[in-house]
């Protein structure tokens, strides 16, 4: 209860500070302009955040997805390997912007197939014979399609000239003749593109390339494996290191700012770094979430996942998401109603805008009683025995604070 009524204080007092200025109510456009500090800072924060964090190498830096699939998963076959270094130098190429230069946090087993490919993709003319490859690649794909769609329709032709459908020997002469001329352009565009590809891998990058992709041992591979998890794990925990590092001095800054503030009795600087405190305590609490749940529940609930698929029971994680879905929207429509919208904040609300307090409909001036229901709206004052609103906290005339408890109320007169 104590702690509760302490943290009921502070927030009252933080409101306060945040909503006015020398004991009076901000104005409109006084609160317009500390809006737009509160968002320039918040947005200020969160890109200087983003800028000191990126010193930190994440583990797809270190260990990018192409080292994964060329060391760990296997995936550069003898077969494969020339198109997927074709793909990686001419997107590399393409880029209008610079690849980051970090060379040096790749992890040991990484950096010889990374640089490798790092000097191929810087070398214009290697890249220029990969896009010449790829475009007569897709050339002899293409032409391959018009070759099929027209054995298909040479089919269909010679069948209806053999059933005597078609009279005449054109549409079938035209079609071999097309079909010849077709599939020596493949045989070309095929010879073409065994040249480049005996082009490219004869020079010394490509197979210095090809010769450190068939060196990693199984060991290498469980090490990288190994070290990939570790990393994962860790991350985390060193990114939120480093976000603190960048977050906790500005929020004591501020903090010790408003203190001094507070102390000088200087109500502008109160009202600035009031705004500063809580914008600055925004992004700490949100990278302060973000943490916990990558760390945890996010690995436990891909390990649930997991777990469930194994034994082909993912329907049942289907009904885990919607309990958990039901019983949060269960607990925004308590909040909603029993905090922001209950019945106490709603007979604030009318009091303060002159309603009723029964009905809700505005009334007239001076007005004892609702004319539209009838409600009566004081009662006498426990303490001065002036009138005092029947929903007030405090009596109008003498401000002490009634006796009964706020929104109690005859059982014949309720408010809607």
């Amino acid at each position: 209860m104590r702690l509760k009524q302490a943290l009921s204080r502070a927030a009252a007092r933080t409101r306060q500070q945040l909503t006015h200025l020398d004991s009076q109510p901000l104005g409109r456009a006084v609160l317009v302009v500390v809006l737009l500090l509160d968002l320039f800072i918040l947005m200020s924060i969160f890109d200087g955040l983003a800028a000191h964090t990126r010193q930190l190498t994440a583990p797809d830096e270190a260990i990018p997805h192409t080292c994964r699939a060329m060391v760990i998963d296997e995936t550069w076959t003898t077969d494969n390997r020339l198109g997927r270094l074709a793909a990686l130098a001419t997107a590399g190429s393409a880029s209008p912007y610079p690849p980051r230069d970090n060379k040096a946090e790749h992890h040991p087993l990484c950096a010889p197939y990374l640089d490798r490919i790092a000097r191929i993709q810087a070398d214009k003319a290697l890249v220029r014979l990969f896009e010449t490859h790829q475009k007569v690649e897709r050339e002899v794909r293409e032409q391959q399609l018009a070759i099929d769609r027209l054995k298909g329709a040479y089919d269909t032709s010679l069948l209806e000239r053999m059933a005597g459908d078609t009279p005449g020997q054109t549409p079938v002469d035209a079609s071999r003749a097309e079909f010849r001329t077709r599939t020596a352009a493949l045989d070309g565009l095929k010879a073409q593109a065994a040249t480049l590809a005996q082009t490219i891998n004869a020079r010394d990058d490509i197979q210095a390339l090809w010769a450190v992709l068939d060196k990693p041992s199984e060991a290498d591979r469980q090490q990288l494996r190994d070290d990939l998890q570790r990393l994962n794990f860790w991350f985390p925990v060193k990114q939120l290191g480093m976000q603190l590092i960048f977050l906790l001095p500005l929020f004591l800054v501020f903090r010790a700012w408003n203190s001094a503030s507070l102390r000088g009795g200087r109500g502008l600087q109160t009202l600035v770094s009031a705004h500063l405190l809580v914008v600055s305590f925004i992004p700490i609490l949100f990278k302060l979430v973000e943490a916990v749940y990558r760390i945890i529940p996010h690995r436990l609930l891909a390990a649930l996942f997991e777990f469930l698929a194994a034994f082909r029971l993912v329907a049942i994680w289907h009904y885990l998401v919607m309990a958990a879905v039901i019983a949060a929207a269960l607990g925004v429509i308590h909040f909603l109603q029993k905090k922001l919208f209950s019945r106490e904040r709603l007979l604030e609300r009318r009091i303060a805008r002159g309603e009723c307090q029964g009905c809700g409909k505005h009334l007239p001036a001076d007005s004892a009683a609702c004319p539209f229901c009838g409600y009566a709206q004081f009662s006498p004052c426990p303490h001065c025995q002036g009138l005092m609103h029947r929903h007030g906290r405090y009596c109008r005339h003498c401000g002490q604070p009634a006796t009964r408890a706020p929104g109690a109320d005859s059982p014949d007169h309720s408010p809607g």
